[in-house]
């Protein structure tokens, strides 16, 4: 059989034992109620030099040869394209205006607080992660990247377990919603700028990066989300069988321009998703959207594989194994801990505010998602990378066994008549981003 051959043969026998092994495994995830993240993940992990690596035989070479390896990264990425375009055509803005003075408090320390420690805990740890393939990490951006790290929300699996908790009307749940959703936003942003400090040359270089990419944001805004809106008022049935491609086009495109531009690929599939026309019942949204979050979603597993096989946990050693105790608690503390406080401090009963901050702390496919950039940047080492992947286990593993031990039958009504406020509860009650989540859970994307 001839190499090349024998490269695509291999690829796809791969893909075939990820995609069974995944099914699995979500599967037992379901029935323990835990979202499918933590199966995928868990999966990646098991193939990689962690577990399988373990075993004399060299096996997770023999099953995904570094020859292999590209042709996985390339199909991984599409399927995280598609998922970051999905998750920002889902995005409503809508349900957080007019909401901020009651919630802005909680919004500022749910970045301010886990920013915070994430920036001290780089100070803590930076001589031990200094050094990645040779290079010295500046530690500005290594610290500007674990403060961001440190304050993400993964609203995709956020979204599930609210809908699963039956939590989608009652304060807590469609406060987190939307705190979550301006979380991510702002993230991403500062993560843009992360991007660009690191792959710039120079001052200058930064500012040409900065340049460019305002240029592209505004292209975006004023040129193809007025283009996308009239071809979605002039499409017809007719039309449907060439639309899910020539969307698919469209996000490859944006992700390409800001790629090009320094700012990595999943911004650009991001932001065309957000200048989608917004309205769900249209032709457009229910012709394009099943086939391109099915493609997404079935090839996400493949992502989860080339990030587990990055993950070497037996490279952990007793310091790494302290460091990664104090990551998952700087996580908890700085998320869980600031949001609930500040929450509590807004006139929300403890247990409330506790729910708050657990559902706030979830992190999920979003981290995965940071986290491989910051691989592919050279901003971490296999042991900080390990060691965050564990903390996104972490995190995203407890929230369902803490808020059933949290919540009773009747904490997933609605909330009326709290001292908190009865005119916020029933204005998060009606807020579009709610239905927006429940319809994302039902189709099944929400489980990552």
């Amino acid at each position: 059989m001839p190499h090349s051959e024998w490269i695509t043969v291999t690829a796809i026998g791969g893909i075939a034992l990820i995609l069974a092994l995944a099914a699995a495994v979500t599967a037992l995830c379901r029935r323990i109620r835990q979202p499918a993240v933590i199966g995928e993940i868990t999966v990646g992990i098991c193939l990689g030099p962690s577990l399988l690596g373990l075993f004399p035989g060299d096996l997770p070479d023999r099953l995904f040869p570094p020859e292999i390896r590209p042709h996985l990264g390339v199909v991984s990425q599409v399927g995280l394209l598609l998922f970051m375009f999905i998750i920002g055509w889902e995005f409503n803005g809508g349900a957080l205006k007019g909401r901020f003075r009651s919630t802005g408090a909680i919004w500022i320390s749910s970045l301010a607080l886990p920013m915070t420690l994430g920036v001290g805990l780089a100070w803590l740890i930076y001589g031990s992660h200094d050094v990645v393939d040779g290079k010295t990490v500046p530690f500005t951006e290594f610290a500007l990247y674990l403060g961001v790290a440190m304050s993400i929300t993964a609203f995709p699996v956020l979204a599930r377990i609210i809908a699963e908790q039956g939590l989608q009307k009652t304060r807590a749940g469609t406060l987190a919603l939307g705190l979550a959703a301006a979380d991510d936003v702002l993230a991403w942003c500062m993560l843009a700028v992360v991007v660009a400090l690191t792959t710039a040359t120079g001052t200058a270089g930064f500012l040409t990066v900065m340049a460019w990419s305002a240029v592209y944001l505004v292209a975006m805004l004023w040129l193809v989300r007025p283009v996308l809106a009239a071809v979605g008022d002039r499409l017809r049935v007719t039309h449907t069988q060439y639309v899910p491609v020539l969307v698919a086009s469209g996000v490859f495109a944006s992700a390409f321009v800001t790629s090009h531009i320094g700012i990595h690929a999943i911004f650009g599939a991001f932001m065309f998703g957000l200048v989608m026309p917004r309205r769900h019942d249209s032709l457009l949204h229910r012709v394009a959207m099943p086939p391109l979050e099915t493609v997404g979603k079935l090839l996400l597993p493949v992502f989860f594989v080339v990030t587990g096989l990055s993950v070497d946990l037996t490279t952990l050693s007793a310091g790494g194994v302290l460091q990664t105790v104090a990551i998952i608690v700087v996580a908890c503390l700085g998320k869980l801990g600031g949001v609930a406080l500040s929450a509590r401090l807004t006139g929300m009963q403890w247990r409330d505010a506790t729910v708050l901050g657990v559902l706030m702390n979830t992190r999920g496919l979003t981290e995965l998602v940071l986290l491989n950039v910051g691989l592919s940047l050279g901003l971490l080492t296999v042991q900080l990378f390990s060691a965050m992947v564990l903390m996104a286990l972490v995190t995203t593993g407890i929230a369902a066994p803490v808020l059933n031990r949290l919540l009773r039958d009747d904490d997933r009504l609605p909330l009326v008549g709290s001292a908190a406020g009865t005119a916020d509860v029933a204005e998060a009650a009606a807020a579009p981003r709610a239905g927006v989540a429940e319809a994302a859970a039902g189709r099944g994307r929400g489980a990552h």
